[in-house]
């Protein structure tokens, strides 16, 4: 299918709602969420998008119950070692932006290993927002640009978009064109602020564990429909 979407970025919600309708403990609709993941990188890396970025663990989502965070710390040392012999056949550059000073050291280094092993894969990025509040990366940005001026780096007139982006955690990917939020919530929710500023945005009721290649199908020619303005028009 014709596609003209290169970035997209989507707030993965609803798998605990998808776990309680089947009468399920709330990890099993998370363990759900994290399959629908991979095959979702698949497809959309097979439509023709370049760019995939993935809102999986906010820095919010610290607050839910001990146990819950456990399991999903616990899915995520899974997916982090078993799926690198996949990203690297497809070619597949994997980029994780988040506090990862509020994760365990052994998920923290597996990360930058994974990082650094498929670094010159170019087919297709995929990015995970994990332990990521965009509040939390705009600030540490402004904390660099003022040190950079208070070492004499640069001079206040220097900043502009330009360099404040250089020094966000997404510095060197594109701004998504079209955010989607899966589960019929309608709100950003402290997500990549910044990058959005003039991204079109999708919301379906589908729930993550349910969203398919059909979604993405719907997503990509709901997208070739709408006219990027920027404020020009």
């Amino acid at each position: 299918m014709d596609n003209q979407l290169n970035h997209l970025a989507i707030i993965m919600d609803g798998n605990r709602r998808w776990a309680k309708k089947r009468g399920l403990p709330a990890v099993a609709g998370h363990r759900q969420g994290a399959k629908q993941l991979e095959q979702v990188c698949r497809d959309a890396k097979d439509l023709g998008i370049k760019y995939l970025t993935l809102y999986a663990f906010s820095t919010e989502n610290w607050q839910r119950s001990p146990e819950e965070v456990e399991a999903l710390m616990g899915l995520l040392r899974e997916y982090l070692k078993n799926d690198l012999q996949e990203m690297q056949k497809n070619n597949v550059r994997v980029v994780f932006i988040g506090e990862r000073n509020m994760l365990d050291s052994d998920i923290a280094v597996k990360m930058s290993e994974i990082e650094e092993q498929t670094a010159n894969n170019k087919d297709f990025t995929l990015c995970l927002a994990i332990s990521y509040g965009s509040r939390q990366e705009i600030i540490k940005a402004a904390h660099r640009v003022a040190v950079l001026v208070k070492n004499g780096s640069i001079d206040v007139g220097d900043i502009d978009e330009r360099l404040f982006s250089a020094l966000l955690y997404t510095k060197d990917i594109p701004d998504p064109d079209m955010l989607v939020r899966t589960s019929g919530e309608q709100r950003i929710s402290n997500y990549l602020l910044w990058q959005l500023a003039y991204s079109e945005l999708y919301f379906t009721d589908v729930l993550w564990p349910d969203f398919g290649r059909k979604e993405l199908e719907d997503i990509i020619q709901n997208y070739n429909t709408r006219e990027r303005r920027y404020g020009k028009k």
